[in-house]
């Protein structure tokens, strides 16, 4: 039996036009429509695959505000058995190192887990250090970039796949891993399957439920934050070169007092 955590976070839509308040320079996620993350739903489509292989249970972790219960819900109805929802005032504006100490502490949380799954990075903050920073806290092995993932008894088989090629990678078990983009195609959720998600169980937990010190999350206890933005100013008419006969000379007089060349 295979006891999986599959972490999940509600974004904004990439359809969406994405922008910073003009307060503290967060992302205001108000202002776009909010979904599960596509790279979030192929972890738990990963996550079923290896319960259906075999027996096991899956829970879905996600630190949000209350409107995150929606990705939540998605998660559920694809199939995973219950949830975590960490939803705290508080957390506004936590940076990578708070949400991994939250996170760390969600998942211990379940008793008796074999295997967390993540996805490389989110498409709102795209730092792809968290799995990493997670296995770290949780003194467990990391296989991280997975194009593949398979549980075999006790030890969890990765193919990574990086830029530089494919390395074969293997771990005892408790583990983290992260999946990249081509590792599968989640499932759309049944009509059966949504509405059996709303009689799954959520656990609903704070800072303090969580034994996390709130001196050590939120904007105000962030390593980095953001002192000043202004929009992307509107793209100017490129140049245009007349060709009389010199229009490579006068090209790469431009790219010359660009300083591209």
């Amino acid at each position: 039996m295979t006891n999986i955590v599959v972490l999940v976070k509600q974004v904004p839509d990439t359809y969406s036009e994405r922008k910073l308040t003009s307060g503290d320079h967060t992302l205001d996620r108000e202002s776009a429509d909010a979904v599960l993350d596509e790279i979030n739903e192929k972890a738990v489509e990963e996550a079923l695959k290896i319960k259906e292989a075999g027996e096991g249970e899956v829970t879905v972790i996600s630190m949000g505000p209350d409107r995150a219960t929606d990705a939540i819900r998605k998660a559920l109805s694809m199939g995973a058995d219950k949830a975590i929802h960490v939803s705290d005032e508080g957390l506004h504006g936590s940076d990578i190192v708070a949400t991994v100490k939250v996170l760390a502490a969600a998942i211990g949380k379940v008793e008796g887990f074999d295997l967390v799954i993540a996805g490389n990075e989110a498409s709102d903050g795209r730092g792809g250090a968290v799995p990493a920073m997670l296995a770290e806290v949780l003194g467990l092995p990391q296989l991280t970039h997975a194009r593949t993932v398979s549980v075999e008894g006790s030890t969890v088989k990765v193919d990574r796949e990086t830029d530089d090629g494919i390395t074969h990678l293997e771990a005892n078990l408790p583990a983290v891993v992260s999946v990249g983009e081509k590792i599968n195609e989640p499932r759309y959720p049944s009509f059966k399957g949504i509405m059996a998600a709303k009689k799954k169980p959520v656990e609903k937990l704070t800072v303090a439920d969580l034994g996390v010190d709130a001196g050590e999350v939120g904007l105000d206890n962030a390593w980095s934050s953001v002192l000043e933005a202004s929009p992307k100013p509107p793209r100017e008419a490129g140049q245009r070169v007349e060709d009389e006969g010199d229009g490579g000379t006068k090209v790469v007089e431009y790219l010359v007092s660009q300083k591209l060349v």
